[in-house]
């Protein structure tokens, strides 16, 4: 589905991917890990056409990925950004509703239906102000935001950041149920234990390069992902 092959980019003089491959193929859970500075943001927002590539290519589906968001988004690739940045002075219903402004509006019923039943709190908070929800609670909106984009490619820039440990669980629960209703999963997470226990394959980058690929099971057992990103 999703190729990157030696793609380079990165802002002004400083170039942050340096000849990265990667690719997400039908149906499964990627997960992309590495060290602060890696390139691991970089990369979900060049994919998403805000940071031009420089250099290699991108292809979605066989066919070059355009270079521009929007029609990025139109093609079915939605990102959920690191920091949320949901719409604070919207409601929730608002801010749902802006996650499906390039598509017709007759589809928002059933759209709106799938994230409440992904996140019934939302359906119980879908006139309080964005700004109100707790942290946890906004992460829930960011995602049913970019559920209602109906991704045929959902990408999640560190889902769980600053979150209490029974909300990551319940945040990993739906990220996985989201994938068994045929949804594939391009994950960027610091938390790399439970990454990798969802995901179906990984690649560990490094300064912007391919370090490390293979199964999460694999990585998992890895020594040097486990020295470098467990903690063991």
């Amino acid at each position: 589905m999703l190729k990157l092959r030696d793609v380079q980019a990165g802002y002004g003089a400083i170039e942050v991917l340096k000849s990265l491959n990667l690719e997400v193929r039908a149906g499964e859970i990627v997960a992309l890990l590495g060290a602060n500075g890696a390139g691991k943001s970089t990369t979900l927002l060049t994919i998403a056409g805000v940071v031009p590539v420089r250099g290699g290519e991108i292809t979605w589906q066989n066919e070059p990925l355009p270079a521009k968001a929007d029609a990025v988004l139109r093609r079915g690739i939605c990102l959920c950004p690191e920091g949320r940045h949901i719409f604070p002075r919207l409601t929730v219903l608002e801010n749902l509703i802006s996650g499906s402004l390039l598509f017709p509006t007759d589809r928002n019923p059933a759209k709106l239906e799938e994230v409440f039943h992904y996140f019934p709190l939302l359906a119980e908070r879908r006139s309080q102000l964005g700004g109100t929800l707790s942290g946890g609670e906004q992460q829930m909106l960011a995602i049913g935001r970019a559920l209602m984009g109906e991704p045929k490619l959902l990408m999640l820039d560190e889902p769980s950041l600053g979150l209490a440990p029974q909300i990551v669980a319940r945040i990993f629960e739906i990220i996985r149920l989201i994938n068994q209703k045929g949804v594939p999963i391009l994950l960027v997470e610091q938390n790399a234990r439970q990454a990798l226990r969802i995901a179906h394959r990984g690649y560990v980058i490094v300064t912007g390069q391919n370090q490390l690929t293979g199964t999460g099971a694999e990585l998992l057992a890895s020594d040097e992902v486990r020295q470098a990103y467990l903690g063991e």
